[in-house]
């Protein structure tokens, strides 16, 4: 079984996953999170929704439009990595459910 942790993208999605556990619904990792909670729900994971921001990729643009010069590009990268962690976790589950739906023959 893979760990999360493991996936490209995990740095930044799993800290979103504990703030939304904790209240924290506008940390740039839980915006990533909410971007994606549709698949990330599909792919098995549990997306606390009544935590997440509104319009989070307005928010998340506009914190880092506060924070950063290089807003745009780093916004990019980020839903880049978010697109990476969420293409793998599908993978992974679309992979675990093929294999437990093949049916197994017996070694003779």
């Amino acid at each position: 079984m893979i760990s999360l942790n493991e996936l490209p993208g995990a740095e930044l999605i799993l800290p979103g996953l504990d703030d939304l556990q904790n209240g924290k619904p506008n940390t740039v990792s839980s915006l990533l999170v909410a971007i994606a909670a549709t698949r990330l729900t599909e792919a098995g994971l549990d997306i606390p929704k009544d935590r997440l921001a509104v319009e989070p990729e307005l928010t998340l643009y506009a914190h880092l439009q506060n924070e950063r010069e290089d807003a745009y590009l780093y916004y990019n990268a980020l839903l880049h990595r978010l697109t990476s962690f969420c293409n793998a976790i599908e993978l992974y589950y679309q992979n675990d459910l093929i294999s437990t739906a093949v049916p197994q023959t017996p070694n003779n």
